[in-house]
């Protein structure tokens, strides 16, 4: 994209390239991760339980997707 004088801006990070996070932070991400997890499933299950099949649902879709997020965190830093 130019800027006002007409000369083409790069488009770089001005942090540098970007490096991935260090094994231990990684760790303790995924490990707050599959905490979150489990309590969205214990939740999913209690609804379920409980005869409130949407809420069942949306909290299975969370422990799902946290954990997704979790994996992803682990192994693509």
């Amino acid at each position: 994209m130019p800027d006002d004088r007409g000369s083409p801006v790069p488009d770089a990070d001005p942090a540098g390239p970007s490096r991935r996070r260090p094994l231990l932070e990684r760790i303790g991400m995924a490990a707050i991760a599959g905490v979150l997890a489990v309590l969205f499933g214990t939740i999913a299950v209690a609804s379920w339980s409980g005869s409130e099949p949407f809420l069942a649902v949306m909290a299975g879709i969370g422990a799902l997707m946290t954990a997704w997020a979790g994996a992803m965190t682990l192994f693509r830093g």
